[in-house]
Formats: structure tokens, C-alpha cells, sequence
């Protein structure tokens, strides 16, 4: 979630203060805007090169500016197309994963309506962040408007923050079905998640207000050129005294959308995770069959958590250090930061992947659905009939215990 990779901002800030010709402060430049401004640059000398050179490094070798012009057009074309990928994949892969469930009535669960809610956050995420920065990539102008520009910045952290606080809420979820078998059915119901998810909702909207308020549309004139960017309006004493101080957000967001959510991820699995692999819980000894499925569930919750942490952290480390004016800019570290806000972006389209290649529930349902309601049969399924309908009430009973047998994950 320091903030996520803002529309504009995760390209190029060169904090300087008082920059000439009418230039913002610490601009949120669109990647044209940054390459160029890191162009021009690198082919001026230090007598002439205005005050936003000096936060850039670079090396004035004839290679270097033959590699500028070039990195800022295959960068302004290549990254929007990836976007573009990440907006297909993440429409089709989450809208499959809400389908699979609200099609299929025997797989409403606590941990299937996490797994949805995870689905609609992403598929948000994906509509209200990945084409505006896409959009922000190919132009030196943001052509929609401050309001809608401040509705974009507010809507990329509330989602984010939803995907990581929904990946709590999981992680809670299998705490107390791992930990708890079998007191914390009386409240790992349906109704008990949808409250928890609505709750967990509300207090996002909440708290993001400030992300509205702190972002808006900024003018200014560079080589004979009209551009606007959607960016964080950050306090500056010659052009923006009244405006907001950017170290103070993203730390914010860097705690309570990153550090604090997945410090309480890791707490919960230590301590679940020794109850998991030592096959004891407080209600007494669980069966073989009931900790391999709290195994199976557990060890894929583990890796969507992983896979979160991983895609995000180069962009929330880029971000805070940008914030405290200790990440210099030139092309080696542009192209980095690029680099690491699409590994941010990719995440938002890659569990439904996960779903697909390592659960067989999913695929069965999957297949089930575009099959038009006939269920997909393994063999393993044909021969084994009769000793499912001679399944036992107490089997039911540790099924709904640890978790749906049809859950997702």
C-alpha cells in the first residue's frame, strides 16, 4: 500500500524547491515528462542546468544520450501495453473467481467470501488504477479533471489497503479454524464474515478521506509545452505553502497498509502454524484426513500472503526513500522504480493464476460452471462414491470445523 505507486507520482519526483518556469515542485511527471526532463539533463552542463537537474545523476558518456530518447519511447509505448495485459488477465481471472462461487450455492464458506472480497478488491484496483497509469505512462497531461483525479488516488489506496487487510482477515479466518477447530464454529459463520468485510470497508473509506483532499491536478509550462499531472499537492514555501507534507502520508501508508497488516499475518501463522504441523488443537486430537486439508488450505493462504509481500515491497521501499529525498533519479533507478510498480500492479491479476494451477476445488467448480451445471468427475471421485455416502455425521461436523471441502483455496 508510504503510498502505492500514485497516478504520475511513482515516475520521477525530482524534489527540488523553486523551480524555474513555472515547473511544480517535486512534480509527479509522467514518464515522458521524467525521461525527458532526464534527457535534457544529461545534455546541459552544470552552469545551465536548471534547479530540478540536481536531485538526477548521470553519466555523460555518448552512450547515455543515445539510450535517453530511446528508453523514453519504448518506456511511454511498452509499459501502457503491459498494463494493458494486467488489466485483461486481472478482469477475466477475478470476475471468474466471483463467478465460480456465487454459481456455486455449496461453496459459500467464511473462507469463499474472503476469497471474493479479495477478488473485488483487485478487479477495483485494476479499473480505477492500472489505465490511469497506464494513461500517465504515454502522456505529459492528465486529461480528466481534478475531481476525477482526486477519486483515482483515493480509490488506488482504498483498495489497496482492502486487498491487504481482506489477506488479514484470511489469515484470522485459518488462525481460528487451525488453533480452534471446533468452539470457533459458533462464530466463523457466513453472516459473522460479511460483517467483518463490511466493517473492515467502512474503516477504509474512512481513513482515506486525506488521500482525496492531498491529490489534485498541477499546471505548468516546460519547453514551450503545456502539461498537467494528477500528483500529491506536497507543501512547498514558493508555490504551494497551504500544501500537504508527502513524508507524513506515505509513512502512513507504508505502516498501516504494509507493515502493520503483515506483522499481524506472521504473528498469526507462528503461532497457528506450530498448533497446524504438531496435529493438536485445544478441542483434542484432530484426524489425518481434517490436518491435511487445514495444511493444504493453510499452506495457500501462505502463499498469496508471500506473493503480496513480495510484489509490493520494491515499490513501498522506492517510496518511502523518495519521501525522505534519498533516491536519486537517473535512468538506472527510473527504469527500477518502473519496473517495481508493474511487479506491484502484476499482483492484482495473479492469484486467480494461483487458483488455477494449485487448487483442484476451483478448477472443479470452474468446470462446472462452463459445463453448464455438470459437475467434472476424477476418477479418484468415481471410485471412492460409496464410501462418501457412507461418510459419518462426526466427518461432517470436522469438515465445517476446519473448512468447507469446497472451499477455493
Amino acid at each position: 500500500m508510504t503510498a502505492p505507486p500514485l497516478v504520475g507520482e511513482a515516475l520521477g519526483e525530482a524534489g527540488a524547491s523553486g523551480p524555474p518556469a513555472g515547473l511544480p515542485d517535486v512534480a509527479g511527471l509522467g514518464v515522458r515528462g521524467a525521461l525527458g526532463y532526464l534527457v535534457d539533463c544529461n545534455n546541459m552542463t552544470d552552469d545551465a542546468s536548471p534547479i530540478i537537474c540536481m536531485p538526477m545523476v548521470f553519466n555523460s558518456t555518448d552512450s547515455d544520450e543515445q539510450i535517453g530518447p530511446l528508453m523514453q519511447k519504448v518506456v511511454s509505448i511498452v509499459v501502457p501495453l503491459i498494463f494493458l495485459a494486467i488489466v485483461v488477465v486481472g478482469l477475466i481471472g477475478n470476475a471468474l473467481v466471483v463467478l465460480v462461487v456465487a454459481a456455486n450455492q455449496q461453496m459459500r464458506s467464511t473462507t469463499n467470501l474472503l476469497i471474493i472480497n479479495l477478488a473485488v478488491a483487485d478487479l477495483l484496483f485494476i479499473v480505477f488504477c492500472v489505465p490511469f497509469t497506464g494513461t500517465d505512462y504515454a502522456l505529459t497531461f492528465w486529461p480528466l479533471g481534478d475531481t476525477w483525479c482526486k477519486i483515482v488516488q483515493y480509490l488506488i489506496v482504498v483498495t489497496s489497503m482492502a486487498s491487504v487487510y481482506t489477506l488479514v482477515l484470511m489469515s484470522l479466518d485459518r488462525f481460528l479454524a487451525v488453533v480452534y477447530p471446533i468452539s470457533s464454529m459458533t462464530y466463523r459463520t457466513e453472516r459473522n464474515a460479511s460483517i467483518a468485510i463490511l466493517v473492515m470497508w467502512w474503516i477504509i473509506l474512512v481513513i482515506s478521506i486525506p488521500a482525496y483532499i492531498q491529490h489534485g491536478v498541477v499546471h505548468y509550462n516546460y519547453d514551450e509545452t503545456d502539461n498537467s499531472h494528477c500528483i500529491f499537492l506536497q507543501v512547498d514555501d514558493h508555490i504551494r505553502p497551504d500544501g500537504y507534507s508527502v513524508f507524513t502520508f506515505r509513512i502512513w501508508f507504508f505502516v498501516f497498509a504494509y507493515v502493520l497488516p503483515l506483522m499481524a499475518i506472521v504473528g498469526l501463522y507462528l503461532f497457528m502454524l506450530t498448533r497446524l504441523w504438531h496435529g493438536v488443537a485445544p478441542g483434542g486430537r484432530v484426524s489425518a484426513d481434517s490436518r491435511r486439508g487445514k495444511k493444504r488450505v493453510t499452506r495457500m493462504v501462505v502463499v498469496v500472503v508471500a506473493i503480496f509481500a513480495t510484489c509490493w515491497a520494491p515499490i513501498q521501499v522506492i517510496l518511502v526513500l523518495k519521501s525522505m529525498d534519498l533516491y536519486l533519479i537517473n535512468q538506472y533507478t527510473l527504469v527500477l522504480q518502473i519496473f517495481s510498480q508493474v511487479l506491484a500492479y502484476m499482483n492484482s491479476c495473479v492469484n486467480p493464476i494461483l487458483y488455477a494451477f494449485l487448487s483442484e476445488n476451483f478448477r472443479k467448480a470452474f468446470w462446472k460452471v462452463v459445463s453448464c451445471g455438470t459437475p467434472q468427475q476424477l476418477p479418484e471421485q468415481r471410485n471412492g462414491r460409496l464410501l462418501a455416502e457412507k461418510s459419518t455425521r462426526t466427518t461432517a461436523t470436522t469438515t465445517r470445523a476446519n473448512g468447507s471441502s469446497l472451499d477455493i483455496l
